[in-house]
């Protein structure tokens, strides 16, 4: 072959590279993934578990699936654009964290395949029309309900048996998930005797002056199930216990960081199941056909160092229950 020849060969097939290489990455399915936060506040556990239910389906990113994040970053009217690009970009299932995630792709498509993780009861929020039987194009996971809400004011109450009044942070931005907590605490708490003070926060800025001007009238903090609080979790464990308020969050990462106590779903099993049902659609199955997932992993842990600083005895009963004893 002349060496004229041969140069332009050469020149062709690398100009095809590209060309090849991007067809190859569109030939692989799409996983489009919804948050409301910022990207560092989802949790690279929760994030691991989502690839690892992924690869229990038989499925790895970048290898035979590609996963396209997108974050609106605390700003939820980013999330219908967000929504939109995603079903723009043909994405084969969309996963979501939150409801108001959840409520944004539904919004935005009929067809596509859609995936929730959601902290109330799906059938009343609105999302799918039953447990068993979808009938629609979402299904995913229920990590919280009226039990575990109720159940975590009551460990509180039962950890500081001498509070009266009980101030309780809720996000106003998460519309639906604020209404049932509050419906949930403000009866459970008419039950225990407890006095209620509502607060609400939706910014960083909000959660200091919230703990500004609680000091002396609150004997406790209820953290809501919040995305949003959720992600400042470090900034509300440190505020607690610079105000030296006992506060007992839905998060375990909350109590390994310093929080008094914490009481919610397994968030890394939810969202390894969300990963194994993105991989079952890729694989043919319909929403449709997959139940909602109620979550059945709870952990209560308790942080003895915190309640020390705070000078709290422990119940040993409450010791004797706790999933985790952090000492």
């Amino acid at each position: 072959m002349r060496r004229r020849e041969f140069i332009k060969l050469l020149s062709c097939t690398a100009a095809a590279w590209p060309l090849t290489a991007q067809a190859q990455q569109a030939a692989l399915p799409v996983i489009g993934f919804l948050d409301e936060r910022l990207p560092d506040a989802m949790g690279g556990a929760r994030l691991r578990s989502f690839h690892e239910g992924l690869k229990e389906t038989g499925f790895v990113d970048g290898e035979n699936v590609s996963i396209l994040y997108r974050f609106a970053e605390n700003q939820i009217d980013r999330l219908a654009g967000l929504a939109a690009d995603l079903v723009q970009r043909n994405a084969t299932v969309i996963a979501t964290a939150g409801n108001s995630p959840a409520f944004a792709v539904k919004a935005a498509t009929t067809t596509i395949p859609a995936l929730f993780v959601v902290a109330q009861d799906p059938v009343s929020l609105g999302l799918v029309a039953s447990l068993a039987r979808p009938d629609g194009n979402l299904t995913g996971i229920n990590i919280f309900n009226a039990e575990l809400t109720a159940k975590r004011l009551d460990l509180l109450r039962e950890l500081i048996p001498g509070a009266a009044r009980v101030a309780v942070l809720v996000n106003p931005a998460d519309v639906a998930n604020t209404k049932s907590t509050l419906q949930i605490v403000e009866t459970a708490a008419r039950g225990m005797g407890l006095q209620i003070a509502v607060l609400n926060a939706n910014s960083a800025s909000e959660i200091n002056a919230v703990f500004e001007n609680i000091e002396g009238g609150a004997d406790a903090l209820f953290v809501g199930a919040s995305l949003f609080l959720n992600g400042r979790r470090v900034q509300l464990v440190q505020l607690a216990a610079f105000h030296r308020l006992p506060a007992a969050y839905a998060l375990r990462e909350c109590a390994e960081i310093g929080g008094l106590m914490s009481y919610g779903g397994d968030l890394a099993d939810a969202y390894r199941q969300l990963g194994i049902y993105a991989g079952r659609i890729l694989k043919g199955a319909k929403p449709a056909d997959l139940p909602v997932v109620q979550a059945n992993k709870f952990d209560f842990v308790i942080n003895m160092q915190t309640a020390r600083m705070l000078k709290i005895t422990v119940p040993s009963s409450l010791l004797a229950i706790a999933d985790a004893v952090i000492e």
